[in-house]
C-alpha cells in the first residue's frame, strides 16, 4: 500500500530500534511486554521528506502519530508551536473525538512516524479491549497534566490577578438581560447580522470589541454593523490585514503598506518587486487572498513584550512600528495576525477572515487600489474616472498630488516616516524645530498660491475656497489675505449663508430634515444676478439673510464694487461647485481652492492616522474649547457631517485650481493637550463613548507637545485659541 499524503513513502513495519524508541512513548508506558505487542500489530511506519507535510490545520484527518526518528514542526495559523522529536506524539485528539486538526504538522529532518488510524483503533478496541483502555486512560492523564500545566503557566503571565472571579455573569442586551458562564464570546449573544446588514464587531459597555472577546464579568452589550462608520473601518482594516499577510505569501522581501483610504478605495504601495510587475503581483495578490478568506482564518490578539514585540519588528524591517514601541507607556503591547503577518492591533477586528465577502485590486502606474465592495466598488471606481474625464480632473483621490508630494519629501528630509520617528524627535529636544520648519512649508504655500492668483489678476476675479468641516479653511483665508494684500491685491468677501433662501423654502432631505448643506438650500438666481452684475463693476448691495427669523434680503448686506486691484473671495461648501458660479463670471475669472489636511502619519504597515480622525479633533477640541459644546455632542453629529461632504465636496476636488495641505505633522500632540480631558467627558451610556474612547487610544501614541512654540498665525490657532487673527 503506498501512503497518501504528499512526500510519505511506502508503508512498512517497525525495526528493533524503532520499537525502543517507541517503548519512551509516555503513552504507551502503562503497556506491558504482550500489551505492547498487541498495539504495535496494529500500527504501519511512514516516512517523510523533509518539508513535506504530515497534517494540516482544521482537516478532519483522524490519525495518530508516534515519532520514531527525525524532527517534526509544529504551527497554528502560521504561529510558531515548537517542534517534537523522537519518542513524542501528536494527533491523539483527532483519534479519540475527531476534531478538525488543530495545528499543522510537518517534517523538518527526515521523518519517521508509526501511525495508528482510526480503523486500526476500531480494531484494537474490538481485538484488544484491555490495551485500548489502558492507552486511553493515559492519554486522558496526560491530557489532564497538560491542563494543569497550562494554567500555571497562564497564572505566571497573568500574574493571578486578571483570572475570572466569577463563573456566572449577567449580560445585559436590548431584548432583555441573559446570565452566561464566563469566557462566553460576545459573538455568541449577537446576531449574525440586523436588517441584513452584517454584524462585524460588538459593544461591551460601549465599547467596540472583536466578536471573540470573552465576557469576564457582568455587562452591556450590543452589536456594531456595518452600516456604521466605525464598522466600517473594522472590516476595512481586517481586509488590510489580509492583503499583508497574502502579500507575505506571494512576495515576502517585498515592501508593501497600507496608504490613505478614501469611501471604498484604499491606496497601496508597493516596492521590491524585483522584476515582477504590479499587474502580476496584484493578480497572484487577489489569488492569495481568496484562498485566506476561504481558509477562514480566524483573526487573533495576542500581547507580547515591548521588547519581545521591538526584536520582531527590527527583525523584519518594519522600522516604524519599532520606532513607536520606544515610546510606548506598557510593559506589554496588543499585537494582531492571521496568519505570520503581525501588526500594531489599533482596534477590534473581523472574527475571521470568512466574514470578508467582496474587494477588488486594481493595479495602477505606482501602486495599486484595494477596493472593497467587490462590483459596486468597480462601478463607482469607473464612474469616478469617467467623471474625472469629462471634467479635466484629477482620476482618483489618490492621485498624486504636488503639495502632498512635497509635504512627503519635507517630512522625509526631516527623518519622519511614522509617529515612531515623530516621537523620537519630539523626545531629542526638537520640538521647535519641528513646528518652525512646518509652519513654514505652509506659508510658502499661502505664497506660492498668491503669486498665482496675482499672475492673472487682469483675469482672475473671483477666488472660491471649500474645504471640509475644520479643514481651516477660516484661517486660510486670513492668511492668504495677507500674501494677496503683499501682492497689491485687496480681496473682499461675500458670505454664502447670506444667500439662504427663506427657511419655509429649504429643501428637506430622505428624512424631512431642512438640508441646509444642499446647494437647493441657497438662493442661486440671487447669487448669479450678483455676481453677473459685480463681474460688470456695478456696485451690488449684497444679501444678508436673518436666521433668527428665517428670512431672506435681497439687498440689506453691505454694498460691494471691485476695483482694479481687487478680488471677490468666497468661501463655503459648495466652493467647487460649478453650479455656484454659474454663468455669473466667466470661467477664466474663477481661481478654485481646495483645503484640507492630507497627510498622515503611519503607525505600521496597516495603520495610520485617519485625516477625518485629525478633523473631528479639531473639531472637538474648537467646539469645547471655543463654543462650549460637549464632546459627545460633536461626535454624534460628525457622521451627518462626513455626509454632506461626501456629497457636496469630494466629487468637484480635482475641478480646484489650487489644493493646500493644511495638516501639522505636530498637531495631534497638540491637541492631545486639550483633546484628552474633553474626550474623557463622554459618558459611558453616551452612543458617542465608542469613538471617543477610540480617539483617546489614539492621542495615546503622541508624545504630548505644549502649544507655548505654536505661532499666533498657524492654522492650529483656530481650533486651541490664542490666534492673531479675529473670527
Amino acid at each position: 500500500m503506498v501512503e497518501s499524503n504528499p512526500g510519505a513513502a511506502a508503508e512498512r513495519a517497525l525495526s528493533d530500534s524503532e520499537l525502543r524508541t517507541l517503548r519512551e512513548n509516555r503513552l504507551l508506558a502503562a503497556l506491558k511486554g504482550d500489551e505492547l505487542g498487541a498495539f504495535v500489530r496494529h500500527l504501519v511506519v511512514v516516512e517523510f521528506a523533509p518539508g513535506a507535510s504530515v497534517v494540516r490545520e482544521r482537516e478532519p484527518d483522524r490519525d495518530m502519530y508516534f515519532i520514531l526518528a527525525g524532527k517534526a514542526h509544529l504551527s497554528r495559523s502560521g504561529m510558531n508551536l515548537g517542534h517534537l522529536g523522537p519518542g513524542e506524539h501528536f494527533g491523539e485528539i483527532g483519534l479519540v473525538t475527531g476534531r478538525p486538526r488543530a495545528a499543522s504538522v510537518s517534517a523538518v529532518k527526515p521523518l519517521v512516524l508509526a501511525r495508528l488510524s482510526r480503523p486500526a483503533y476500531e480494531r484494537l478496541g474490538a481485538e484488544a479491549p484491555s490495551v485500548a483502555l489502558h492507552v486511553t486512560q493515559s492519554y486522558v492523564s496526560s491530557l489532564g497534566n497538560r491542563l494543569a500545566e497550562m494554567t500555571d503557566r497562564v497564572d505566571v503571565l497573568l500574574c493571578e490577578r486578571s483570572m475570572p472571579r466569577r463563573t456566572d455573569l449577567e449580560v445585559h442586551e436590548a431584548w432583555g438581560t441573559t446570565n452566561v458562564k464566563t469566557g462566553t464570546p460576545i459573538g455568541k449573544l449577537l446576531p449574525a447580522s440586523i436588517d441584513g446588514v452584517p454584524v462585524v464587531a460588538g459593544l461591551l459597555d460601549q465599547k467596540a470589541v472583536s466578536l471573540g472577546t470573552p465576557l469576564t464579568s457582568d455587562a452591556t452589550i450590543s452589536a456594531l454593523t456595518l452600516s456604521h462608520w466605525e464598522g466600517r473601518r473594522i472590516y476595512q482594516a481586517s481586509v488590510g490585514l489580509v492583503l499583508l499577510e497574502a502579500a507575505n505569501r506571494v512576495a515576502p522581501n517585498a515592501d508593501v503598506r497600507l496608504g490613505p483610504s478614501a469611501g471604498l478605495s484604499q491606496q497601496v504601495f508597493v516596492s521590491g518587486l524585483a522584476t515582477q510587475s504590479l499587474a502580476d503581483f496584484a493578480g497572484q495578490l487577489t489569488g492569495n487572498l481568496n484562498e485566506i478568506i476561504a481558509e477562514g482564518v480566524e483573526f487573533r490578539t495576542e500581547w507580547w513584550t515591548v521588547e519581545e514585540a521591538t526584536a520582531h519588528f527590527v527583525e523584519r524591517g518594519w522600522t516604524d512600528a519599532a520606532k513607536l514601541l520606544q515610546s510606548w507607556r506598557g510593559a506589554t503591547v496588543p499585537l494582531s495576525s492571521c496568519g505570520a503577518v503581525y501588526v500594531l492591533a489599533a482596534g477590534p477586528l473581523l472574527r475571521s477572515t470568512k466574514s470578508i465577502e467582496k474587494f477588488t485590486i486594481v493595479p495602477r502606474q505606482k501602486d495599486l487600489l484595494l477596493l472593497m465592495g467587490g462590483e459596486d466598488a468597480l462601478v463607482d471606481h469607473a464612474k469616478q474616472q469617467k467623471a474625472a474625464a469629462t471634467n479635466g480632473a484629477a482620476s482618483s483621490p489618490f492621485d498624486e498630488i504636488a503639495m502632498v508630494r512635497a509635504h512627503a519629501r519635507w517630512l522625509e528630509a526631516r527623518g519622519v516616516d511614522g509617529v515612531g520617528s515623530f516621537n523620537e524627535l519630539c523626545v531629542s529636544g526638537r520640538v521647535a524645530e519641528i513646528i518652525r520648519v512646518g509652519e513654514g512649508f505652509h506659508e510658502k504655500r499661502f505664497a506660492q498660491i498668491a503669486d498665482d492668483i496675482a499672475s492673472g489678476i487682469d483675469s482672475v476675479r473671483v477666488v472660491c475656497i471649500a474645504g471640509p468641516s475644520s479643514s481651516g479653511k477660516t484661517t486660510f483665508i486670513k492668511r492668504l489675505t495677507v500674501q494677496l494684500e503683499i501682492n497689491g491685491i485687496s480681496p473682499c468677501s461675500i458670505s454664502l449663508d447670506d444667500y439662504y433662501v427663506d427657511r419655509d423654502k429649504t429643501v428637506r432631505d430622505e428624512l424631512g430634515e431642512y438640508d441646509f448643506e444642499a446647494l437647493e438650500a441657497l438662493d442661486l438666481n440671487l447669487l448669479h444676478n450678483h455676481l453677473r452684475r459685480i463681474m460688470a463693476d456695478e456696485a451690488v448691495k449684497t444679501a444678508r439673510y436673518d436666521f433668527r427669523a428665517g428670512k431672506s434680503h435681497a439687498a440689506a448686506g453691505p454694498e460691494i464694487r471691485l476695483g482694479a486691484r481687487n478680488i471677490l473671495m468666497l468661501e463655503g461648501i459648495h466652493g467647487l461647485n460649478p453650479r455656484l458660479i454659474g454663468e455669473g463670471a466667466g470661467k477664466a475669472a474663477v481661481y478654485r481652492v481646495f483645503v484640507n489636511p492630507m497627510t498622515a502619519l503611519p503607525f505600521d504597515r496597516l495603520s495610520r492616522v485617519n485625516v477625518s480622525d485629525v478633523r473631528l479633533l479639531r473639531r472637538i477640541v474648537r467646539d469645547r474649547h471655543g463654543r462650549g459644546h460637549n464632546a459627545a455632542d460633536t461626535i454624534s453629529r460628525w457622521p451627518s457631517v462626513r455626509t454632506g461632504e461626501r456629497k457636496h465636496i469630494y466629487p468637484y476636488m480635482g475641478l480646484a485650481d489650487a489644493i493646500f495641505d493644511s495638516s501639522l505633522s505636530y498637531e495631534i500632540a497638540v491637541l492631545k493637550v486639550f483633546a484628552e480631558r474633553y474626550l474623557l467627558e463622554v459618558p459611558r451610556t453616551s452612543d458617542a463613548y465608542m469613538t471617543a474612547f477610540r480617539l483617546r487610544q489614539l492621542i495615546n501614541h503622541f508624545v504630548t507637545i505644549y502649544p507655548d512654540h505654536v505661532p499666533p498665525t498657524s492654522i492650529l490657532r483656530e481650533f486651541i485659541g490664542g490666534s492673531a487673527f479675529e473670527y
